[in-house]
């Protein structure tokens, strides 16, 4: 019923919705279409998991985070992917927002805000390190193609 309303409807919001979900699939289906479009979901599927991993990997550093479960630790990475674009690079605003998500799971705002900056650090590091290297070697790789 309400892709049927969506998709008659001439409402601002709802067009706006189904131009969004048009786009999107628009979008998936350009990728049937890419030349080498296995590597390009491989790498894709391959950033993903290695982002949510770093993030798993955090839960170490802090020991009250050490047994939070997987929901837990998805629902944190939402958040967190949503508050990082608040404010540049999310600074001030990731952590608490993952401490949020984290009380609701029986972590102290205190043991949430740290495991918030722990990986906000690490995170903003990783960024720098590799952004600095590619800035250095993509000129030098490119100039021999």
């Amino acid at each position: 019923f309400s892709l049927i309303l969506i998709k008659k409807s001439k409402l601002p919001l709802l067009r706006k919705i189904k131009d969004f979900a048009k786009g999107l699939l628009e979008g998936m289906r350009s990728i049937l279409k890419m030349r080498q479009k296995w590597a390009f979901i491989f790498h894709t599927l391959f950033i993903w998991i290695m982002y949510v991993t770093m993030f798993y990997v955090a839960t170490f550093a802090i020991p009250e985070t050490t047994n939070v479960g997987f929901g837990a630790i998805l629902a944190a990475f939402v958040v967190g992917s949503f508050a990082i674009s608040v404010t540049n690079g999310g600074i001030g605003v990731y952590p608490i927002a993952i401490a949020g998500v984290l009380t609701l799971f029986s972590i102290s705002r205190q043991g949430g805000e740290a495991f918030g900056w722990v990986v906000w650090a690490s995170q903003t590091f990783l960024n720098l390190v590799l952004g600095g290297l590619s800035f250095i070697f993509l000129p030098i790789l490119n100039r021999r193609k």
